[in-house]
C-alpha cells in the first residue's frame, strides 16, 4: 500500500436507531367479544458497533464515511407481535484503534483484539405494548409506550500501530534501510531527509519460525514539540512498542548529544515513553575502521546511558547479533 493510502485519523458522526413504538391494539375477532389488549412491543433500535479486524492496518476505508447510521426498530403490532430490531451498523477497524469522543477528547475505549466488539452508540429500547398495562382495574388500556430515541455523537478514530520494536532517529539515519533489510517491507529509501512520510511495519523473522514486529516512523528532529519537521504527529505509533531502538549514524557529529536530543523530544511528547526499554544502534558503521570503532566505544561506554551496537544495513554487519539482542530483550 502506498504512503498516500495510509490513513490513521478519521472523524465521523454516528447515530443509533430509534426504538419502535409499542402497540395499543385491542383484540378483535369474530365470536370473541371484548378480546382485550394485545398490542406488542416495539423493536430495539440498531447499535453502532466498533469491531476489530486483524486484516486491516489503516483507516482508509473510512476516510470518506462521515456519517454512520443504524436502522430504526419496527413498531409493535397486534397479537402481541414484537417489532423487528433495527439493523446494527458495524464499523470495522484495525487493531490498535483508539476511539475518542470528539467533543470532550476523552477516550471511550480501544480495540486491541480481533473480533472484539464495542458499542459506541446504543440503540433505543422499544416501547412496551398495551397488554403489559392491563390489570383488574384497568382492563382496556388504550395506550402504549413510545420507543426510546436514538443516541448520536461525534467520534474520532485514531490508529496506533501495534509493534514490538519501534525505530527512533533523525531523518536519514537509516531506519527505512534497516527495516527493508530485516523484513520484507519495502519502504521508500532515498538520500534526502524525510523520505519516510508514513509509518511502515515489517515482520522480522527469527530462529525456529519465530518472529516479532518492527515499526519505522518518520524521523523526528530537535524542536519537534514546536512543530518543526513533521512534529509529533507520528509518535503515537511507537507508544505501544516494548522496545525503542534508537538509530544514530556513525558520521554524526556527536552521537551522545543526538541520543539525548531524541530522548528529550520523547519526554516532551509523553514522559511515560521513557519507561520503555531502550537500545542504540550506530548505523552506517561500515564507514568506520576498527581503530575508530574502538575510540568511539570508549566514549560511548563512558557517556551513553544504555547499551549500544555497531551495525551496517548495507554491508549486513551486526544484524544477526541485533536480532538476538532484540529477541532477548523482548523475552526477558
Amino acid at each position: 500500500m502506498t504512503e498516500g493510502n495510509f490513513v490513521d485519523y478519521v472523524k465521523m458522526h454516528v447515530a443509533s436507531g430509534n426504538g419502535g413504538k409499542g402497540s395499543a391494539h385491542l383484540h378483535r375477532e369474530k365470536y370473541i367479544a371484548k378480546g382485550g389488549p394485545d398490542g406488542g412491543d416495539g423493536g430495539r433500535g440498531g447499535h453502532v458497533i466498533i469491531k476489530g479486524n486483524e486484516n486491516l492496518w489503516t483507516l482508509l476505508h473510512l476516510k470518506f464515511k462521515r456519517h454512520i447510521r443504524a436502522g430504526h426498530g419496527e413498531h409493535g403490532s397486534s397479537g402481541r407481535s414484537t417489532g423487528a430490531d433495527g439493523e446494527d451498523a458495524i464499523i470495522e477497524v484495525p487493531l490498535g484503534t483508539v476511539i475518542r469522543d470528539t467533543e470532550t477528547n476523552s477516550v471511550l475505549f480501544e480495540i486491541t483484539e480481533a473480533g472484539e466488539e464495542k458499542i459506541v452508540a446504543e440503540g433505543g429500547k422499544g416501547g412496551r405494548g398495551n397488554w403489559h398495562f392491563k390489570s383488574s382495574t384497568n382492563q382496556t388500556p388504550r395506550y402504549a409506550q413510545p420507543g426510546i430515541p436514538l443516541e448520536e455523537r461525534d467520534i474520532t478514530l485514531e490508529l496506533k500501530v501495534l509493534a514490538d520494536v519501534g525505530l527512533v532517529g533523525f531523518p536519514n539515519a537509516g531506519k527505512s534501510t534497516l527495516l527493508s533489510v530485516l523484513t520484507s517491507a519495502k519502504p521508500k529509501i532515498a538520500d534526502y531527509e524525510f523520505t519516510t512520510l508514513k509509518p511502515n511495519l515489517g515482520i522480522v523473522k527469527y530462529r525456529d519460525f519465530q518472529s516479532f514486529v518492527m515499526a519505522d516512523i518518520p524521523g523526528i528532529i530537535e524542536g519537534a514539540a514546536e512543530g518543526k519537521g513533521l512534529g509529533y504527529y507520528f509518535l503515537r505509533h511507537i507508544e505501544r512498542n516494548s522496545i525503542l531502538l534508537f538509530l544514530i549514524p556513525a558520521d554524526a557529529k556527536d552521537i551522545v548529544e543526538q541520543y539525548e536530543i531524541l530522548v528529550d523530544e520523547l519526554r516532551r511528547y509523553n514522559p511515560e515513553m521513557l519507561d520503555k526499554e531502550r537500545f542504540v544502534c550506530i548505523s552506517k558503521s561500515d564507514m568506520l575502521d576498527e581503530e575508530l570503532k574502538s575510540e568511539m566505544a570508549t566514549i560511548l561506554d563512558k557517556d551513553l546511558e544504555c547499551d549500544y551496537m555497531f551495525i551496517s544495513s548495507v554491508a549486513q554487519q551486526g544484524l544477526t547479533e541485533l536480532k538476538d539482542k532484540l529477541w532477548k530483550m523482548l523475552n526477558s
